[in-house]
């Protein structure tokens, strides 16, 4: 019996402890996969509907004044909304929905290719959603782009403190 438990528990001792930081990550480009995928199906959904009756339907069920300056500009916007672009609304969501999978199944199992592969994407977003805070500032934009400067400020430490760990053991073996 004690033959089984022993491999047992060097597995457990030997076993890594999972980064809460990289988790939290992971866990959020995860659900950022799963809102664009919902986001897909219901652009897809739209294709052979008329849009602004739809969004007229919303509105009602939600209780909003018809007749309001914002909803009727809404309204007026949906009208506009045509198939194709549906399509293509729906087809940039799932592309980008994978690229989150990717991004957040590498960092989950706390791949080194996947902190690399976020700061990347991150950094060449940076331009486009400053250039979009400043076009028409509001307090989504300016929380969407803390949190990605959060992101990327977190994944540049773990990266540099990666980069510590393995200088601190190449130097201890050489």
């Amino acid at each position: 019996m004690g033959s089984v438990a022993n491999p047992l528990v060097r597995q457990a001792q030997t076993a890594r402890h999972r980064d809460s930081g990289l988790l939290l990550v992971a866990l959020f480009k995860l659900g950022k996969a799963l809102f664009f995928v919902a986001l897909g199906i219901g652009a897809l959904h739209l294709v052979h509907r008329d849009v602004g009756d739809v969004a007229l339907r919303i509105a009602s069920v939600f209780r909003l004044d018809t007749e309001g300056r914002l909803v009727r500009f809404l309204l007026d916007r949906a009208d506009l909304i045509q198939g194709h672009q549906l399509k293509r609304t729906a087809l940039f969501s799932f592309l980008y929905s994978g690229v989150c999978v990717v991004e957040g199944l590498g960092l989950y199992n706390e791949k080194t290719w996947a902190e690399y592969f976020t700061v990347s994407l991150t950094v060449i977003a940076l331009p486009w959603e400053i250039f979009e805070l400043v076009r028409d500032p509001n307090l989504f934009r300016a929380l969407l782009l803390l949190l990605n400067l959060l992101v990327l400020g977190y994944l540049l430490w773990v990266i540099r403190r990666m980069r510590r760990k393995q200088a601190e053991r190449s130097s201890q073996n050489g």
